[in-house]
């Protein structure tokens, strides 16, 4: 806060305008790489689920809670 003249003014500093692209690309990058190991998961989830047995499903939800996470983190949009 800064005084001046008898009034009190408040000055923000926005910090958020500076490193706003690397954060960006920080979390584009992120989200490319949830996607591809979701897919990845997915796949090889759901081809051997002779190997799996009964925990299928166990992998195959989390593996596609991945490529959702991943997908939500390209498509959103950062201020």
């Amino acid at each position: 806060m800064i005084y001046v003249k008898g009034t009190l003014k408040s000055e923000v500093l926005d910090m958020s305008e500076e490193g706003s692209f690397g954060l960006t690309a920080a979390e584009k990058f992120f989200g490319l790489i949830l996607v591809i190991v979701g897919t990845l998961a997915t796949y090889y989830t759901f081809t051997s689920t002779n190997a799996l047995e009964g925990f299928t499903w166990f992998f195959g939800s989390l593996s596609i809670i991945l490529l959702a996470l991943g997908i939500f983190l390209i498509t959103a949009k950062t201020e």
